[in-house]
């Protein structure tokens, strides 16, 4: 999970600024740097990257500490970005690749000129409207190459999701695993946006395919896994 987000509005719990820094605290708790890439090496393999050219321009959007880019530089790719709207979460990075601070829906890229955008659990944090999800999509299509391709992994409405969130939000489970203490307080900050996310897949994938020819596209383990060439 990274960090280009909206914190959810509304006047209950924590201010936005709040809720930000929160959410980042219980991140930054949920996994040591070490085991996110390996996390990230093993799904990036899953996922197909072993045959993309390795001089491809890669970006990956919603970056957080910029683990996804020390992962590609561990499988061998040379020409790593990373975006990502929070400054705190950009200056735990540590390694290879540049870090731009900016937004997912506004990206500071010229037409055309990334080979392969890469989103590791980010676009459920944006606005769950269909206009922000559809311009976002289009943004990233808008930067990509003719032949391009899109890789994101993203929550999804799965009964292993829903045994998850059962686990987070029991006290017990919560002491017991500073894991799961970490994860609890990530899904309650991230709020509303998390929830209308998850109530609208018709819409999610309509947009994804429309915009991208699907390669992959399936649900594991409370995931949607897609992979999807520019059209």
């Amino acid at each position: 999970m990274t960090a280009d987000r909206e914190p959810s509005p509304g006047g209950a719990g924590p201010s936005s600024a709040e809720a930000s820094d929160s959410w980042e605290a219980a991140y930054l708790r949920f996994e040591t740097p070490e085991q996110e890439v390996r996390k990230f090496v093993a799904r990036l393999r899953r996922l197909g990257c072993d045959d993309w050219p390795r001089g491809a321009a890669i970006v990956e959007l919603f970056c957080g500490r910029g683990n996804g880019l020390r992962a590609l530089h561990q499988l061998g790719f040379t020409r790593v970005l990373g975006l990502d709207r929070s400054a705190a979460l950009l200056g735990h990075a540590k390694g290879e690749g540049e870090l731009v601070l900016g937004d997912c829906r506004n990206l500071p890229f010229a037409d055309g000129s990334c080979d392969v955008a890469i989103v590791q659990g980010g676009l459920h944090h944006l606005p769950a409207n269909a206009e922000t999800f559809q311009s976002t999509i289009h943004e990233v299509r808008r930067v990509l190459s003719i032949g391009g391709r899109l890789l994101a992994i993203e929550p999804w409405r799965t009964p292993f999701l829903e045994m998850v969130h059962r686990v987070a939000r029991n006290s017990l489970a919560r002491r017991l695993s500073p894991r799961i203490e970490a994860l609890g307080p990530m899904i309650e900050l991230e709020g509303e946006t998390y929830r209308q996310w998850l109530a609208a897949p018709a819409r999610i994938r309509k947009v994804l395919t429309t915009a991208f020819f699907p390669e992959i596209c399936r649900e594991r383990l409370g995931k949607l896994l897609f992979v999807g060439q520019k059209r």
